[in-house]
């Protein structure tokens, strides 16, 4: 056999590997998940996300009542920058940013459907030198009356500490940080911070749990309580 052709032997192997891969973990796996566990996933409360594959994703724990350009503004003043979307330029970007410990500010953020659709908006804090880890949001604007009127945006906010592949599907995901209420607070403290948040109050969230998992599989906890935080210049008259 020459060099050529061990070099097209090797590259069918590897092509034929990576179409079993693909084949595997993100159409035969998602299935077999959502058979296997269909009576907890009908048990779940309508304040969860789903990935596209309709496994349950992360819970919904904030919210902002406002205008869109209100929402976009609030986190240009804290300091976050919003999430590119997933293209292949943007997907590279995140591999590099990843694999060469670098910066990507606007990395994307996966797809997660909630109402029906996927995030309208997204924002993201890194931590370190690259998008491997980083404190991130994702937005939709809800069906759901706000308190006193406005538009209701809900939220689902965590910390993604590192890449890595699903426990349960075996598709390459960011893994998250267990401590959902942690990163509910820091959202709402640096909007505060930032002197864009009005007031706030409590809706029903997931409610109190200990033993969640999210679409990768990774475990979390919460109080299951969402934060709401209405946007304006807060006055020393506000409460919150």
């Amino acid at each position: 056999m020459t060099r050529h052709s061990k070099l097209r032997a090797v590259l069918s192997v590897l092509s034929a590997g990576l179409i079993a891969y693909l084949l595997i973990s993100y159409f035969l796996l998602p299935d077999l998940w959502l058979f296997r566990d269909r009576s907890r996933i009908d048990g779940l409360s309508s304040m969860v996300t789903t990935t596209e594959q309709d496994i349950p994703g992360d819970p919904i724990n904030v919210g902002l009542v406002g205008s869109k350009e209100q929402v976009i503004r609030a986190f240009a003043a804290a300091g976050w920058d919003p999430a590119d979307k997933i293209t292949l330029r943007s997907s590279v970007d995140i591999g590099l940013s990843v694999v060469l410990d670098r910066p990507d500010l606007d990395a994307p953020v996966s797809p997660l459907f909630f109402e029906g659709r996927k995030q309208d908006l997204a924002f993201e804090k890194p931590v370190g030198k690259s998008a491997d880890e980083r404190n991130h949001v994702r937005f939709w604007l809800s069906n759901q009356a706000a308190e006193g009127g406005g538009s209701l945006w809900l939220g689902s906010a965590s910390f993604d500490r590192g890449v890595g592949f699903s426990h349960d599907t075996g598709q390459i995901t960011h893994h998250i940080g267990p401590d959902l209420d942690a990163e509910r607070n820091l959202v709402m403290t640096d909007l505060q911070k930032a002197g864009q948040i009005a007031s706030t109050y409590e809706i029903p969230g997931i409610g109190a749990t200990t033993t969640g998992r999210n679409g990768g599989g990774d475990p979390y906890f919460t109080d299951g309580k969402a934060l709401v935080g209405v946007l304006g210049q807060a006055t020393a008259s506000d409460g919150n």
